[in-house]
Parts: C-alpha cells; structure tokens; sequence
C-alpha cells in the first residue's frame, strides 16, 4: 500500500483528483492534501509519502521549487506534476528536476491511474537493500561537495600532506595517479526579467544539465555552485588525454548551445588544465580571473591558457572631444565613437574588466562634468530603477556598458535639450505649483528636484523666463485661488487658508492683503 500527497492551490482540483481515484484499486491507503508548499513539507515531515502530484504555480512557491526540495530530502518520493501549464519550457525542466511525468489539466481518470501505475511500478523495483544504497550514495555525494566546498574556501591547508589526510578523514578516496580538470560554468546574463526564486531553479537545472551534458560525456566529476550563476564542475581522470579535452569541449559547446535554448541565459565555459588534489585551487582561481577578465564574448568555451599578459598599454580616448561634442547636443556621435572604440579593443582581444572600468569611469566623469555645466543634478536625473539597473551592470561586459551609454547619453542630452528650449522646463515647475499648492513646505528645492536641476540654476532661470521669483510667483498662485475660493465657495476662511498651504490663518490673512490691499473677509464681500 502506498502513501499519496497531493498539492495544489485551487481547492476544487484537488476534490476532483480524490473524488475520481478509486484509492481501494490504485492501492492507496493514506491520501493526504496540501495547499502550498509550506503545507507539504510539514506533511513530509510527518509522514512517508511514496508518490506526490503537484501543480506548477502556486502562490507561496512553484512546484518545481517543491520537486527540487523533495530531490534533496525525499530520494525516495516519486513526483508528478498535474498542471493547467503546456508549456514546454516547463516541461523540461520538470524533466531536468527529475519529475515522473508530466499531466495537463484536467487529467482523465485513466492518465492518472496509468501514472500511478508507473510510479508504483518503479517504487517496487527498489529493494530496501536498495534503497539504503542509494541514501548512501546521496550522503556520500553531499560529503565530497563539502570536501570540495572547503578546499576551495580554504578552510582546508592547501598543503598536498594536509589535504590528503582530510580527504581520507572525509573518506573521499582516490588513487595516488588520479588528477582532477575543473571547469567553470558562468551565467553572463539571462534573456528575461526572473526572480530569484526562478533563477534558483534555474540554476538547479543548469547543474543537472551539466551533469548530463558535461560530466557523463567525459568521466566522472562532482559539480559545485560557488557563487551566483556560477557553477564549477570537478572532473575525475585515471588517464587523461587530448583527446578528452577535444570531446570536452564539443560537450562544452552542446552544453551551451542546450542552456541558450531552454534555460534563456547566455553563458561561457573556462576549462582548466587537469592536475593532482593539491594543484586544483590555483587553476580554478585562474579560471575565476579569465571570467572576471571576460567582458567582451559571450556563449563561448575557454580552454585555461597561461599566456603572460600582455605588456600593450591602452590608451584611452581623450573624452574632452566628447565632453565639447555633448555640450553641442550630437549625442548619436558620441555613442557611435564610444562603441568603435570599445569594438576595436574586443578586436585586438586586449580588453579586460579593468579597463572596462577605467572607460565607464572616465565617461561617467565627462558626462557628469557636461551636466553641472547645464545646472543639471546628475544624481536625481539618473536615480530611477533603469538607471540604476544599467549603471551596476555596466561594467559587466561591452555589451553592458555599451547599454548604459546609450541611455545615459540619451536621458542627459534630453534633458539637456529640455533645459535649454526652457519652456518645457517651465511649464513642468508651473504644473507642480498648481497641482501642490496646499503643502505649505513647498520649496525651491523641491522644484529643483522636479526638473533635475540645481535650486540656484533653477531660481535665476526661472525669473528670466517668467520676470518674477519662484517664491513671488508661488503666493501669486496662491492668492489667485484663495480669491476663487472666497468668491465660488462657502468654504470658511480658515480651510481655504489651509487649502492654498496656510497652517497658519492670520499669516494667510497678511499675505493675502499683501496681494490684494483687502483681508480675506473683505474680499469675500466685495466680490462674492
């Protein structure tokens, strides 16, 4: 008899699933039920579940977030997804996360009775010997992570004596002839907008396809996620040859070409030079270098090539060229240039990540530097999510960096135009005015930051444009509709005072006659 959980969100698929499995027949003798994923690891805590079906996309979690905790805590669970979802993205990475099958709502009695049957069938081929064998396996697998994990953070001494016996200790064993090739997987960006829920399991299947795609085309090997989109693969050789580094790279290739299509990421390969235990940390730390340095390919395989570098001194462009170019508003000039130039270094392959951020630094001077000789604030122009998002990933890679000058230039130089057509500028501090004329700590600065633009650049443009001062204009627009008030309304004094951004009445009142040579009551009678 088996034990059968179902998860799913909406409450009427689940009573449809029960109410259409007779459990007698099917050989279930506990049906348990959950409604998120919270839920249902409480259940695997509390009882042995054998089979689980589960949807896709729930609101506290994914089902194959759920698929990928049952992988590393319930080997023996076997998972089948029932979902409204036929979409094949999700059903390959069902597949790649290790699922059974994969149903479309809703399901026909039969197509569930045949999955159950199936599952059942797998269930009943493992013996118990069996599966304490494959529990072994599982703890021996999360041991040598660990050796690995800690050799690499060196927690483990880095000396071959030390090394060698810990690895014993942690009964990671291996022959004296054995040498070990790593190879370093790094995701350069994905083609959409994920979260990070989704790009965890994103990732969890980009190991499981280098496992099948990398590791079990070549040899045996362990894989490690080190960092945030990087993974490290650990390859296992008795005899290694050129050969196998020739079909290491053809699986490389495939490998990259399979995450393109299916996992929407552009990645690139560093594979190291093989060596024994102790020589394994300074090739992944050169393989970690060569990723950071990578900033101008992508999709591509790097066999390790210990080159001395290169004595070649860049020179970077003279950005005073530019600087006069974007003061005279050519902004498509200045985007060209910049991309030739850094096209041309991707050319001659002597671009590296420092100077990369050499260039974005110099040009985020000169443009800034172009922006305060405008009266422009840099740094409220350019505080929106876009620019923000752009500017931390521009020193990526070329085509980042590339990226955000295109929108830096093009944001600066708009506003710049806006600027000096002044009209437009203007009219945007006028339609702030009216539409926040009852806060009474309106401010010169709060304007300023309306339009991006210094308080004191702001306040001189303004009276040249308009004849008057900002503060001279903000109480003429104040006693313009406090006088509309008094005359179309039967609002008292007091809340008109407070609708035109006066706390305090008798200041409204001096204010008002200021303007008007009458106090308010007095205007109300003339003219009501």
């Amino acid at each position: 008899m088996y034990h059968l959980l179902i998860v799913d969100d909406e409450m009427h698929v689940i009573e449809g699933v029960k109410s259409d499995l007779d459990l007698a027949k099917n050989e279930i003798s506990e049906l348990y039920t959950a409604y998120n994923i919270r839920q249902a690891k409480a259940i695997f805590a509390e009882h042995r579940i054998d089979i689980l079906f589960c949807d896709i996309e729930m609101p506290q979690g994914s089902g194959l977030e759920l698929l990928a905790w049952v992988r590393e805590n319930h080997l023996e669970t076997e998972v089948i997804f029932l979902t409204a979802h036929a979409d094949f993205k999700y059903a390959k990475q069902a597949i790649q996360l290790g699922s059974l099958a994969y149903l479309i709502k809703p399901a026909l009695v039969d197509g569930l009775e045949e999955v159950l049957t199936n599952a059942k069938q797998k269930i009943s081929r493992h013996s118990e010997l069996h599966r304490v064998n494959l529990l072994w396996t599982q703890n021996h697998h999360l041991i040598e992570e660990r050796f690995w994990k800690d050799l690499l953070d060196q927690t483990i001494p880095s000396h071959e004596k030390e090394i060698r016996e810990i690895a014993t200790q942690r009964n990671f064993l291996y022959s004296e002839t054995m040498t070990f090739l790593p190879v370093l997987i790094s995701v350069q960006r994905w083609h959409q907008e994920f979260s990070m829920r989704d790009e965890k399991n994103l990732e969890y299947a980009l190991k499981n396809s280098a496992k099948e795609l990398i590791v079990q085309q070549v040899t045996s090997g362990q894989i490690i996620p080190i960092d945030r989109g990087q993974i490290l693969v650990i390859l296992y050789f008795e005899t290694y040859t050129d050969e196998l580094m020739e079909k290491l790279i053809r699986s490389c290739e495939d490998y990259i070409e399979s995450c393109n299509h299916y996992f929407y990421c552009d990645l690139c390969c560093y594979l190291g030079t093989d060596g024994y235990l102790h020589e394994v940390l300074p090739i992944v730390q050169e393989l970690i270098a060569l990723d950071t340095n990578n900033v101008a390919f992508n999709n591509k395989v790097f066999p390790l090539n210990r080159k001395a570098v290169s004595s070649v001194q860049i020179q970077l462009p003279d950005m005073t060229v530019w600087s006069a170019m974007l003061k005279k508003g050519t902004k498509e000039q200045v985007v060209a240039e910049a991309a030739e130039f850094l096209e041309n270094l991707v050319q001659t392959e002597e671009l590296n990540a420092n100077l990369l951020r050499q260039f974005y630094e110099n040009f985020l001077q000169m443009t800034y530097f172009v922006l305060n000789l405008k009266g422009i604030q840099a740094h409220q122009l350019f505080c929106d999510e876009i620019s923000l998002s752009l500017s931390g990933k521009a020193t990526r890679s070329v085509t980042d960096l590339l990226a955000w000058i295109r929108h830096t230039v093009v944001k600066a130089m708009d506003q710049a135009e806006a600027v000096e057509q002044g009209t437009s500028v203007i009219a945007s501090v006028k339609q702030y005015i009216a539409v926040h004329l009852d806060q009474a700590e309106l401010s010169r600065e709060d304007l300023a930051e309306h339009v991006y633009l210094h308080p004191d650049y702001l306040s001189r443009f303004f009276k040249k444009e308009t004849g008057m001062s900002i503060s001279d204009y903000l109480l003429q627009e104040r006693v313009n509709l406090a006088k509309q008030l008094l005359c179309k309304s039967n609002m008292s004094i007091g809340s008109i005072a407070f609708s035109v951004g006066y706390s305090n009445f008798s200041h409204f009142s001096k204010m008002f006659k200021k303007v008007t040579n009458l106090n308010p009551n007095d205007y109300r009678q003339q003219h009501g």
